[in-house]
C-alpha cells in the first residue's frame, strides 16, 4: 500500500468516523445529523487542485460526483425497500400527483423566477434556459427523512396519512428531479436537442425505461433471493441483493433508463414481496444507507469553501423564499380537491425540507464541464441549510399550533 493511500484511508476514514459520532449527538439535541456533518466537511480544509511538491487533494470533484452518485443510489433502494405499499395506499393519487405534476410545476415556476432574477439590472450571471431550469430541479424535490427526524419529538402523534403523505411524496420526486437535472446538463453541454419534442421524448423514455427495468430487477431479484433465505445469513442476502442493484443500475444506465428510479422501484418491488422477509433485507442495507447519507454530506461539504457559502448566501436566500412560495402555491392546487384538511396542506408545504437530491445533483454539476457547474453546490448547500433551520425547526411548534399533534 502507498503512503498516499494510506494517508487518504486514515484520514477520510477518521472523517467518516466524527461524521457518525456527529449524527448521533445530533439525534439527542433533535437536530438532523446532516447539518453537523455538512459542518464537518466545511471546516474541513480540502484543495481541489493539486499543488506540485504537496500531497494529493483529499477529494476531487469527479470523486466526489461518483461518491454522490453511488451514495444516491443506496439511500433511494432503502427508500425504497422500507416503503409500506400497504400503508402508502390510501394516499398514493395525492402523493404521486405531487411527486410527478407538483414536482414539475415546481421546477418550472422556479425556472421562471431564476430566468426572471437573471434579467434585472445589476445581475451578474446570464439567465439561459439550462441554468434556469436546473436550479430549478435541483430544488424541487423533498427529503423526508430530515423531516422525520425533526418531528421525532411528535412520534406517533401526528395524522398516520400526513406522515404517509410526506414520506411517499419525498420517494416518488426524486427520480423526477435527477431527470430533469440530467437533462438541463445535456442542454448545457451541447449533448441533446434543446426542442420542446426532444425534451418530453427524452423524460417519458426515462422514466418508462427506469420503471420496467426497476420492476423486472426487483422481481428477478424477490425470486432469487427467496430461495436463498432459509439457508443464507442476512450478510449473504445483503452481497447478493447489492450485487443485483449494481447490475441493475449499470444496466439501465447504459440502456438510456433512469438509474435512480430502476433503483427505487426494484427496492420497492423487492421490500414488498411476499416471498422475501424484509426485515432481513432492511436489517442487511440498513449500514450501507446509512453510510451512503453521510458520505453524501461529507462528500458536498468537503469540495465547498465557507467563503463559497457565505458568497451564495444572498442569492440562496432569494431562492429560498421564491421555494417556499412556489410550494405553497403548487400543494394547495395540487391538492385542493383531496380529503386534506387546510392545516394538513400548510403542514405538508412545511414539510418541503430539501436534503440528499439537490447535493448530488449540484455535485454533478460542478464536476460537468457547464459553466455555471461550479456556483451550484454553494448555492444548493445555502438553500438546504436555510430550510433545515428556518423551516425544520418550525415543524413541531406548527405542527401544535395547528392542531395536528395529538396529546401525548
Amino acid at each position: 500500500m502507498s503512503t498516499t493511500l494510506a494517508i487518504f484511508l486514515a484520514v477520510f476514514g477518521g472523517l467518516l468516523l466524527a461524521a457518525g459520532f456527529l449524527d448521533e449527538i445530533a439525534e439527542r439535541v433533535r437536530l438532523p445529523g446532516i447539518v453537523m456533518v455538512l459542518l464537518l466537511g466545511l471546516l474541513t480544509d480540502n484543495r481541489l487542485e493539486a499543488v506540485p511538491g504537496q500531497p494529493p487533494p483529499l477529494l476531487s470533484l469527479a470523486q466526489a460526483d461518483e461518491i454522490a452518485q453511488v451514495s444516491l443510489v443506496l439511500v433511494l433502494f432503502f427508500g425504497g425497500l422500507t416503503t409500506n405499499w400497504r400503508e402508502m395506499r390510501p394516499v398514493l393519487v395525492p402523493a404521486g400527483r405531487l411527486a410527478t405534476l407538483g414536482a414539475g410545476l415546481t421546477a418550472l415556476l422556479l425556472m421562471g423566477v431564476v430566468q426572471l432574477l437573471g434579467s434585472l439590472p445589476g445581475t451578474t450571471f446570464d439567465p439561459n434556459l439550462p441554468l434556469a431550469l436546473f436550479v430549478g430541479a435541483m430544488v424541487c424535490s423533498t427529503d423526508a427523512t430530515a423531516v422525520l427526524a425533526l418531528l421525532r419529538p411528535l412520534a406517533d402523534r401526528l395524522p398516520a396519512r400526513l406522515i404517509n403523505l410526506i414520506e411517499c411524496e419525498s420517494a416518488f420526486n426524486d427520480p423526477v428531479a435527477v431527470v430533469l437535472c440530467g437533462l438541463a446538463l445535456a442542454m448545457a453541454s451541447g449533448a441533446a436537442d434543446t426542442t420542446a419534442a426532444s425534451l418530453v421524448t427524452e423524460v417519458v423514455r426515462q422514466f418508462l425505461l427506469g420503471s420496467l427495468l426497476g420492476f423486472l430487477g426487483g422481481t428477478l431479484a424477490s425470486r432469487t433471493l427467496v430461495r436463498r433465505t432459509p439457508r443464507a445469513t442476512s450478510s449473504q442476502l445483503a452481497v447478493l441483493s447489492l450485487a443485483v442493484l449494481m447490475l441493475l443500475v449499470g444496466a439501465t444506465q447504459l440502456l438510456g433508463g433512469s438509474g435512480i428510479l430502476a433503483a427505487y422501484v426494484s427496492g420497492l418491488v423487492l421490500g414488498n414481496s411476499s416471498e422475501c422477509d424484509r426485515a432481513v433485507l432492511e436489517e442487511a442495507h440498513a449500514g450501507f444507507a446509512k453510510m451512503a447519507e453521510l458520505l453524501l454530506f461529507l462528500c458536498m461539504g468537503l469540495v465547498v469553501q465557507p467563503e463559497q457559502v457565505v458568497a451564495a448566501f444572498g442569492w440562496g436566500l432569494v431562492l429560498f423564499a421564491a421555494m417556499v412560495l412556489v410550494r405553497l402555491l403548487m400543494v394547495e392546487s395540487v391538492l385542493w380537491r383531496s380529503s386534506f384538511s387546510r392545516a394538513e396542506r400548510l403542514f405538508t408545504t412545511l414539510a418541503g425540507l430539501r436534503g440528499a437530491v439537490p447535493i448530488a445533483v449540484a455535485i454533478q454539476a460542478a464536476a460537468s464541464s457547464v459553466p455555471w457547474g461550479d456556483a451550484m453546490p454553494p448555492l444548493a448547500l445555502a438553500v438546504v441549510l436555510l430550510g433545515l433551520l428556518l423551516q425544520g425547526l418550525s415543524l413541531v411548534p406548527m405542527a401544535h399550533r395547528l392542531g395536528l399533534a395529538s396529546p401525548p
